[in-house]
């Protein structure tokens, strides 16, 4: 039997598994969809516990070995995991059918705090305030001393590198008011891998995610059925 392909899902940095629930129920053309928290992304990192990119590769590469000899799946990240699921399926592409990239960072032209800070706050003007409750009890959970240590990891990984090995299709979306991740940096990101799109949906910021989930699903849900394919079954 064939079928669409599962979709897995590491949140954006402190963010929840609950945030792309609502993506999945809108998904038209996924197979079985999970979201896999991480330390920093979503679960705390205690002092001392390592939070850099190759340590948290083995994690996420521990979890898509653990589903068995299946089929390839579907990475999707967002901000921050999205450097990390582009590692993960440059390291071991055979585990990866594709990649959805949404709000992918670190643009090296605002890699420093200060450019991260000004980038935010230009964004933050266009985001939802009815998100904030929910954003500030994931925060809470994964603790700010965890997020902070996670990004100050993952700002200086440079997600060209992963990309320039990547070999299969690629996603690369963003909000239409996304300035920490512009729309020419993405553009210039979907063109490193041989077979990358570059999509702006027609509103949202970083959080597009989130506030517009039905606009993500649209492109998604294309993008699996164009680009991807079913899996083979067994």
């Amino acid at each position: 039997m064939t079928g669409p392909r599962p979709v897995v899902a590491v949140p954006g940095l402190g963010l929840s598994a609950e945030i792309p629930q609502r993506l999945f129920r809108m998904l038209a053309t996924a197979g079985p969809t999970a979201a896999v928290e991480l330390p920093g992304f979503g679960l705390p990192a205690p002092r001392g516990l390592a939070i850099g990119m190759a340590a948290q590769v083995d994690r996420l590469l521990d979890v898509l070995r653990g589903r068995g000899p299946g089929d390839p799946v579907v990475l999707l990240g967002h901000s921050a995991s999205c450097q990390l699921v582009a590692e993960v399926a440059a390291r071991e592409p055979e585990r990866v059918a594709g990649l959805v990239l949404v709000g992918p960072t670190t643009d090296p032209r605002g890699w420093t705090w200060p450019g991260l800070a000004a980038r935010w706050v230009r964004t933050a003007a266009h985001e939802r305030p009815g998100q904030i409750p929910r954003l500030l009890r994931d925060y809470r959970t994964t603790g700010p001393v965890a997020m902070m240590r996670t990004l100050d990891a993952f700002r200086r990984c440079r997600i060209e590198d992963s990309l320039g090995s990547v070999r299969c299709p690629v996603l690369v979306l963003r909000g239409l008011h996304d300035r920490i991740a512009p729309a020419d940096w993405t553009a210039a990101l979907a063109r490193l891998p041989p077979d990358g799109s570059a999509v702006t949906v027609a509103a949202g910021g970083h959080m597009v995610l989130s506030t517009h989930p039905g606009l993500v699903a649209a492109e998604v849900s294309a993008f699996l059925a164009r680009r991807v394919g079913v899996s083979e079954g067994r």
